[in-house]
């Protein structure tokens, strides 16, 4: 049973019943065998079938959630007993919002010090997508925003609070305000990253349009615009800090209070054995140096 609900859950993730096969180093017949084994165990139809996959049905989808929470405890308990016989090992899945990179070490190092024969896989990911994949059991743990957006089923930990600076050629060093921001022609992140939706909404909070010309998913190509002279950019401290500026180009803070970035893991007791390590270690650590 755990085994085709393994299935189940890639196909659902997939969205191709190849894709899914391939992903599961399984031949597509296998991975099309187990699914009409679980319907008829279930004694009901999972998947809309036609020349291609075309969706879950209504009882599919019931089923996912609960496939996702079998399975969840499953690799749980097999991971608890392993670490009872080789203690806290295996490699940790961790997406990360971009804006939060810079900062990411400062929770691993400690993690990876206390537990030597552990790994961690950093990948970049939107709030979105982190929200999403640990539903979906493809991540073990995010870094995201807390304050900002609807979070799902998940606990959280505070680690920093993310504020904000002006990238530009101006020769003052002095704080300066969103309104005033606003009248520089912006490089701004995409619009599906959350980190522009908390600027777009301070914007117009200042009573200023949020149109920049350039908007990129690339840290690089918004920094060689403001590198020009004739563009300026608003990022988070943190990243501001942690990239290369350009030569003549500084950072002025913005003034407010900022928004909350933290760790999530899914909202499930008890934590497989890595996620409990990483939310002792989060804990321990308490809030970052600012």
């Amino acid at each position: 049973m755990i085994d085709k609900l393994s299935m189940f859950m890639a196909l659902a993730r997939e969205k191709h019943f190849g894709r899914a096969a391939e992903s599961l180093g399984i031949t597509q017949p296998t991975l099309s065998s187990a699914i009409r084994a679980l319907e008829e165990q279930l004694g009901v139809q999972l998947v809309r079938r036609g020349s291609r996959f075309q969706g879950l049905t209504p009882e599919g989808e019931r089923v996912l959630g609960w496939a996702r929470r079998i399975v969840a405890d499953a690799r749980a308990m097999q991971a608890e007993m392993e670490a009872s016989r080789k203690g806290v090992s295996g490699r940790l899945r961790i997406g990360v919002i971009p804006t939060a990179m810079p900062r990411i070490a400062e929770l691993t190092g400690p993690f990876l010090r206390r537990h030597p024969n552990a790994g961690v896989s950093i990948l970049s990911r939107s709030s979105d997508e982190i929200r999403e994949q640990i539903e979906a059991l493809e991540l073990d743990a995010g870094v995201t925003y807390l304050d900002s957006e609807p979070l799902g089923r998940v606990q959280s930990l505070p680690l920093y609070r993310e504020t904000y600076c002006l990238i530009d050629r101006s020769e003052l060093g002095s704080p300066v305000g969103w309104a005033e921001a606003a009248t520089r022609p912006l490089c701004l992140l995409t619009p599906d990253m959350q980190n522009r939706r908390i600027v777009t909404r301070h914007l117009v909070e200042a009573g200023a349009d949020a149109l920049p010309r350039v908007e990129s998913t690339s840290m690089l190509a918004i920094l060689s615009h403001v590198a020009t002279g004739d563009w300026a950019a608003i990022l988070p401290r943190a990243l501001a800090r942690g990239l290369p500026l350009p030569e003549g180009v500084r950072a002025r803070d913005l003034t407010g209070e900022g928004h909350m970035v933290g760790l999530v893991v899914a909202s499930r007791e008890p934590h497989p054995p890595l996620v409990e390590a990483l939310l002792r270690i989060t804990a321990s650590i308490d809030t970052f140096d600012q």
